[in-house]
């Protein structure tokens, strides 16, 4: 599936509430109520690399001083030979889960740019037919500084663009509808329903759905679970 067409289809194919708008920008000077990570526990994870197919890990990816930047292009080939899918560089975490709780934490480097490019999400690999792919994406847009959407709806943040920030993803997975919390600078941005029974993992890199070409940075990585 072409994930242009899933991205306009995200907002509206929720399974329970609708998300909670907040606003777009930190309100200056304003102090996190708490750490989203008290009572959670710092869990060790190993992942896997998404490229395409036809490049080495080198030719889209570089880590120096724990800054792991990753890049594509448009024009690039899928990560499988034969694929439909829209080019990415992307860590595949190798954490695949039903339920429990589980964060995803890092800090998070948007260059410029980088339009209509999904960063970070939840990939449902094994779900019901007829039910989404993902649980969220995080996408950032090329208008004001840098929008960050939830898919291409909810704006949760702008002047993203070549600034660090920290993302917090903190998923309450269940047998039934979980909630997903959304984490800028340790203040809670979105809090959502999840799609459904699934089993699914965390996804961070650059996924391209726009043009040109598109990079995201990542250094202080970090899973969480409770």
């Amino acid at each position: 599936m072409n994930r242009r067409s899933l991205l306009r289809a995200g907002v509206g194919m929720l399974a329970g509430g609708a998300a909670l708008a907040l606003p777009p920008t930190p309100l200056a000077g304003a102090a996190p109520t708490a750490d989203p990570t008290d009572g959670w526990t710092k869990t060790s994870f190993g992942y896997s690399w998404q490229k395409p197919w036809n490049l080495d890990l080198s030719d889209r990816h570089s880590d120096s001083g724990g800054v792991h930047r990753m890049w594509v292009y448009a024009t690039d080939e899928p990560f499988e030979e034969g694929s439909s899918t829209d080019p990415r560089t992307e860590m595949r975490w190798k954490v695949d889960y039903k339920t429990g709780d589980h964060m995803w934490d890092a800090d998070v480097y948007l260059p410029s740019g980088t339009d209509g490019a999904s960063f970070v999400q939840i990939l449902r690999s094994v779900h019901p037919s007829g039910t989404p792919a993902t649980d969220i994406m995080l996408n950032v847009y090329d208008t004001g500084g840098g929008t960050v959407r939830r898919y291409d709806g909810t704006v949760l943040r702008t002047n993203a663009y070549d600034t660090w920030f920290n993302v917090k993803i903190a998923h309450e997975a269940s047998s039934g509808t979980g909630t997903i919390k959304v984490y800028f600078d340790d203040s809670l941005v979105l809090t959502v329903a999840d799609r459904g029974p699934a089993t699914r993992y965390f996804k961070n890199g650059v996924y391209n759905h726009g043009s040109g070409r598109a990079e995201a940075r990542f250094r202080n990585i970090l899973y969480w679970t409770r």
